[in-house]
């Protein structure tokens, strides 16, 4: 009797096991579109806060060029990352957006967005994750403050590289009252991403247009003649 009991009982969390796990796989696949199209516009949103759509003729989230993993670690990338190219109408690249982390903020890494000009000039600075004390080191977050603001326009020569610190530090950033450790990790890790585009500088602006943004280009452009037409 004890054994038939057993065995109707493990008959039965076997089949709640399989339709559980049913139940999970198939919202796994009905929800994926919607995650996906909702992760896109969320980073759609950051990079074109940085480098808005009348600053470019192409698509920054297909377009895309790959870190080599040998900078991973000089950019605070656990798991490497994508830049995102941004192209003028001649098809140059005109400016990029590299993704890093700040390893030693406060509270934990601080995961950023770091526009990048052309000529060396930073066109942005967005923080897209962090874990900063709120109402001191969270003013790191363009919600919070404009204090990431001041990075634009900034570049290694200016300040000259010696002073890419806060200003505790004898630098040129401001920091926030009563927070040093914050800013100070973000600016380090902003000059880190000048330091990684200069030495690379030649590769990473003559980038070729990514497979991705020419599978997602063709179609449009057939369907313009075809209109046309």
């Amino acid at each position: 009797m004890l054994k038939r009991s057993m065995a109707s009982n493990a008959v039965i969390l076997a089949l709640f096991a399989l339709v559980t796990a049913g139940t999970l796989a198939v919202t796994q696949i009905t929800t994926r579109e919607p995650i996906e199209r909702a992760i896109r516009k969320a980073s759609a949103r950051a990079l074109l806060e940085i480098l808005p759509v009348d600053s470019h003729s192409n698509d920054l989230l297909v377009d895309t060029y790959p870190i080599p993993k040998e900078y991973w670690a000089l950019l605070g990338l656990s798991q490497g990352g994508n830049i995102n190219l941004a192209r003028g109408d001649d098809g140059n690249i005109s400016a990029v957006i590299i993704p890093a982390v700040a390893p030693d903020g406060y509270s934990g890494p601080i995961g950023m967005l770091v526009g990048v000009n052309r000529d060396g000039t930073i066109a942005g600075v967005r923080v897209t994750n962090h874990s900063e004390t709120p109402g001191l080191g969270d003013k790191v977050d363009i919600k919070k403050s404009n204090w990431v603001l001041q990075f634009n326009g900034k570049s290694l020569g200016d300040p000259p590289r010696d002073q890419w610190k806060v200003q505790k530090d004898g630098g040129a950033f401001d920091q926030f009252t009563g927070a040093t450790i914050t800013p100070r990790a973000v600016v380090k890790q902003v000059r880190a991403v000048l330091d990684f585009v200069a030495a690379h500088h030649k590769e990473i602006f003559s980038a070729p247009v990514s497979k991705r943004a020419v599978e997602i280009e063709q179609p449009h452009k057939t369907e313009t003649r075809q209109e046309e037409d």
